[in-house]
């Protein structure tokens, strides 16, 4: 995806973030309606090293937070966004809303998301920049506050799962010295759509297939990024599987391990198959998943 920049022909200011792998077990890193799905209070922390071996290259964290409320039609989450490259940080709050209702076998949940995303770049630290051109902020720092809002909408049962979502509502272009314009227009819309199910061999044997989609709408409905995914599910506690990233010609391994009812940890490596493999080792990433009073039990398994 791309890091923060600008179009040098729209101006349109573009805050992103490297691609996660982890999506695949913590669905609200891509969909506000995801919140409340697992039917406990469910707690994620992630950390991703992007490009290992390039020099100042990503490095995000994240947090996530969701829950359902004494009424089970409404839940609530919290997804917190911290990344450093180069010169420049970037931030996202975002608060979640969901309302579930009861759908034939499954739940439909309907997601909102309110928030921010924040940029911090420091001139300063470049060696050779002449600090007085014009070009540059007088004290060489710049930085953005981007209020933003976003939906979304996913269907999940104990054998399927669909989703599709739109992050952003909100677009910003500069407008000179420093200075942003929030604009909204539906052909700038970035669309991520994921789908999955279960397959059953036998009470200890499982295999999860799953897609993710992100389309954008501008440039012509460019696909960012396409990831089919395939996890094998050994007696409820070992996910081993993959993904091929075909927008990126990018391998990824997962391994998940279930410890005990309430607690998870997961590992993804990426392996670059194309052009970035002469300038990368790959990526990693990590994360920890506890759910406080969970009532998934060995009878109950959850597996979206």
């Amino acid at each position: 995806m791309d890091l923060s920049g600008q179009n040098s022909e729209s101006k349109r200011i573009i805050l992103g973030y490297p691609v996660y792998s982890q999506y695949i077990h913590n669905g609200l890193m891509i969909n506000p309606a995801y919140a409340g799905s697992r039917e406990a209070l469910s707690a994620s922390l992630s950390y991703r090293m992007q490009w290992i071996g390039i020099e100042n290259a990503p490095q995000l964290f994240s947090f996530s937070l969701h829950t359902p409320m004494k009424n089970d039609r409404v839940a609530i989450g919290l997804n917190v966004k911290y990344m450093n490259y180069g010169i420049t940080n970037s931030s996202s709050f975002y608060a979640m809303y969901a309302y579930h209702i009861r759908l034939g076998m499954g739940k439909l949940s309907f997601g909102l998301q309110v928030g921010a995303d924040i940029s911090n770049t420091d001139y300063n630290g470049l060696q050779g920049i002449d600090m007085t051109d014009p070009v540059l902020p007088a004290n060489g720092k710049l930085s953005y506050v981007f209020p933003n809002a976003g939906a979304g909408i996913y269907y999940f049962s104990r054998r399927v799962f669909a989703g599709v979502a739109v992050p952003s509502f909100l677009f910003y272009k500069s407008t000179g010295s420093g200075k942003t314009q929030a604009f909204h227009s539906f052909s700038e819309y970035d669309l991520l759509f994921s789908a999955g199910g279960l397959i059953t061999f036998s009470p200890g044997f499982r295999f999860k297939p799953s897609v993710l989609m992100d389309l954008s709408l501008r440039d012509d409905r460019i696909i960012n990024q396409l990831d089919l995914n395939g996890n094998f599910i050994i007696a409820d506690m070992l996910w081993i599987g993959g993904s091929w990233r075909t927008s990126e010609q990018v391998a990824v391994a997962h391994l998940q391990v279930e410890i005990g009812q309430q607690l998870m940890l997961g590992f993804s490596y990426d392996y670059p198959v194309g052009r970035m493999n002469s300038y990368s080792k790959g990526s990693s990433e990590v994360v920890l998943r506890y759910e406080f009073g969970s009532k998934v039990s060995a009878s109950n398994p959850r597996y979206f």
